[in-house]
């Protein structure tokens, strides 16, 4: 549609100059015209990054009029490089025809055949190519207010907000999801890793992911459309696989105890030789081997080999022959992967996206708040006024006072009032700045503070509340961590044994004295 749009704008003076070139009808005339529509598409893209716009609606229109030039661009260079590398020797022949011992007669030759298209065509007129540029200079320097260059709903206000009223639908229709508002949708929705994991692998889930990314990624394009999809794709999943690897991916952290759900993990540090393993017997090294998902078939000494190879070596180190073949375990397992690549997808988008779901919220809080007669009159003003005449008309605010949900300034009083001339820094959020106590008090709970919490390696608990630089995260947390180990069973200090007389001593004592004959 963008480019059927700029077609519509300048098809007149690209079909002249089709037909000058089928006219010309030479590969060295077909070059020069390629040269010379790079270097005017190159100015039109410089001029256009440097012009300043006066509107959000003529900054967009910017940046997709730059992406179609960009566009062009590089079809026009790839066809330059095609006839510079001559596959089928057209240019070879046509060079050697103008420079051969016949040029003269070439050169009669071909002024013939131009001479009969004019006859042909008498009336034909060719537009050169600065007639293209010319045209789009006006339309960058006279812009029309009503133009739209890419489509967004009346909610999206041309890229100012988001509209994922349809994935709250969706969201809401989860068998296992929790039926919230779509305010407080619109701050929790990238909260994934909170949804149960064992849900995740259901259908629906699934097509709400990919509804929700499907969209991040196109309101992105169409706001940003000169950014490099395929860098950000390739950044995202190389982030993905590492965490995955390394299991720390969010919502899909591995569990430490799942291995001992299976079965009984063995520990062979007592053991010295696989036929002290054998002692044992068939039924205990056959759940020691369920409980590492190892083949647990063949004979005593080969279960006994088989499992004291595991000794000393990570599980992943083993042999892939060595693991029991789970089909259906495996697919699952590259299941849940792919649902966790989707939720990596949106995490990304929607932090890229942090200024236009702050909008939104604060769009909708505001929608909210007014009256069924302040919404009446809303749309009385929305049919007698533009939205553009709307961005045109600024307030008079001296101050620099918050717009209230008439988009006017709020009254002095009241911005004293909640204190919004006091702002608070959050290093933990990347040095950002809260206005007000309230906007303040209400961030710990919020998705950015979350995220720099995650980030630290701290879980977002009441213990940080009020807590905003990292160096007292840090100690806080040091210090919990400190506490929870005192309240820890210690085997060295609190595990009691008994000698033959009767004795009750520790561990360390007992291990001392048995050491040194004593006992």
């Amino acid at each position: 549609e963008q480019k059927q749009w700029y077609q519509r704008r300048v098809r007149d003076y690209i079909t002249n100059n089709l037909r000058v070139a089928i006219m010309a009808a030479t590969i060295i005339e077909e070059q020069r015209q390629c040269h010379e529509e790079l270097e005017r598409l190159q100015d039109a893209l410089v001029a256009e990054k440097l012009h300043k716009t006066n509107s959000h609606r003529e900054h967009i229109n910017s940046e997709h009029r730059a992406y179609l030039l960009y566009d062009r661009l590089q079809n026009c260079t790839e066809k330059l490089l095609l006839n510079y590398e001559d596959k089928d020797g057209i240019r070879k022949r046509e060079i050697e025809q103008i420079g051969g011992p016949n040029e003269f007669q070439e050169f009669y030759n071909r002024l013939r055949k131009i001479k009969d298209y004019h006859k042909k065509h008498t009336n034909e007129i060719a537009a050169p190519m600065v007639m293209e540029f010319l045209e789009l200079k006006n339309l960058r320097e006279n812009p029309d207010e009503n133009e739209e260059m890419v489509e967004f709903t009346d909610e999206e206000g041309y890229g100012k907000y988001l509209d994922l009223h349809e994935c709250y639908d969706q969201f809401v229709n989860l068998k296992h999801a929790t039926k919230i508002e779509y305010l407080t949708y619109l701050t929790s929705f990238d909260r994934l890793f909170e949804f149960p994991k064992d849900k995740k692998l259901n259908t629906d889930y699934r097509k709400y992911l990919v509804g929700l990314q499907d969209y991040l990624m196109g309101f992105l394009h169409r706001i940003n459309p000169l950014m490099n999809f395929d860098a950000e794709t390739e950044k995202i999943l190389e982030d993905f696989e590492e965490k995955w690897a390394t299991g720390t991916f969010p919502g899909w952290a591995r569990d430490p105890t799942s291995a001992m759900k299976a079965g009984n993990v063995l520990d062979l540090a007592p053991f010295d030789s696989p036929e002290e393993l054998a002692s044992l017997g068939l039924d205990r090294l056959k759940t020691a081997l369920q409980a590492l998902n190892l083949k647990c078939g063949g004979t005593l000494v080969e279960r006994a080999v088989r499992l004291y190879a595991t000794k000393g070596r990570d599980i992943n180190e083993l042999d892939p022959s060595a693991y029991a073949k789970n089909k259906k375990s495996r697919d699952e397992g590259q299941k849940q992967k792919e649902v966790a690549q989707l939720e990596a997808f949106i995490y990304h988008y929607t932090e890229l996206l942090s200024e236009q779901r702050t909008s939104t919220r604060e769009n909708v809080e505001r929608r909210q708040a007014r009256t069924a007669d302040e919404v009446d009159d809303d749309d009385v003003d929305d049919v007698d006024d533009n939205d553009d005449d709307d961005e045109e008309l600024v307030p008079y605010n001296p101050k620099n006072l918050p717009l209230g949900w008439d988009g006017k300034p709020i009254p002095y009083w009241l911005y004293k009032l909640h204190g919004l001339n006091l702002y608070f820094n959050c290093e933990i959020c990347g040095n950002f700045k809260y206005r007000g106590p309230k906007a303040f008090q209400r961030h710990f709970a919020e998705w950015r503070h979350a995220h720099g919490m995650r980030c630290l390696g701290i879980p977002n608990t009441a213990h940080f509340a009020n807590v905003t630089l990292i160096e007292d995260a840090r100690a806080l947390w040091e210090k919990i961590k400190a506490e929870k180990n005192k309240d820890k069973f210690q085997k060295e200090t609190e595990e009691e044994f008994e000698d033959s007389h009767g004795n009750v001593v520790s561990r360390k004592v007992y291990n001392d004295l048995k050491r040194q004959g004593l006992l």
